[in-house]
């Protein structure tokens, strides 16, 4: 893989509301009205303002990904991807890769130069993270080859709530990046 590719990705522990970038991704419920976990934590932070532009998307199919304002967040943007719910069959894969490719998608077409991910699926919806991390990082790293003569997007930070979650992360970039 090239390096120069490479160096775009970033993986922190933190609060993704709390980030200063062009777009944050919610791992969000098919409604886009809110709920727990990651999805609960965006609506609260942006603000009421967010539930109303919601209420006019009229939803987002699993895969798919949707983009509002970021109201009083730092992120200018909200891509809001709904993941799929984990059954084990190849299904689960294939619908994960389209919730981080749409959103990559999106935040070119917004000219969003930075962007950042939780671990979609990896809540309540049961994703085993080895899994997960393994699809968002080959996802983003196969969209970011793809689109480098383009060159718009600066990074993508993988924002990742726990420290165990993070320690997937990195151990899995490593062995991407060596191998």
């Amino acid at each position: 893989m090239d390096p120069a590719i490479l160096k775009k990705i970033d993986m922190r522990q933190g609060d993704i509301t709390r980030l200063q970038v062009d777009a944050i991704v919610n791992a969000a419920n098919t409604s886009l009205l809110g709920g727990g976990g990651v999805d609960g934590a965006i609506h609260r932070a942006a603000g009421p303002q967010l539930l109303a532009e919601c209420r006019t998307i009229g939803g987002c199919p699993t895969g798919e990904a949707r983009i509002t304002n970021g109201y009083n967040l730092p992120a200018r943007y909200i891509i809001h991807t709904v993941g799929p719910v984990y059954s084990g069959k190849p299904k689960d894969a294939e619908r994960l890769q389209a919730c981080y490719r749409n959103s990559l998608e999106l935040a070119l077409a917004h000219q969003v130069r930075t962007i950042a991910f939780p671990a979609i699926s990896c809540g309540v919806y049961g994703y085993p993270i080895e899994e997960a991390c393994g699809i968002a990082l080959e996802t983003s790293l196969v969209f970011l080859k793809a689109h480098d003569q383009i060159d718009q997007i600066d990074q993508i930070i993988f924002t990742l709530f726990s420290a165990a979650h993070l320690d997937v992360y990195l151990q899995r970039f490593r062995s991407l990046s060596s191998g």
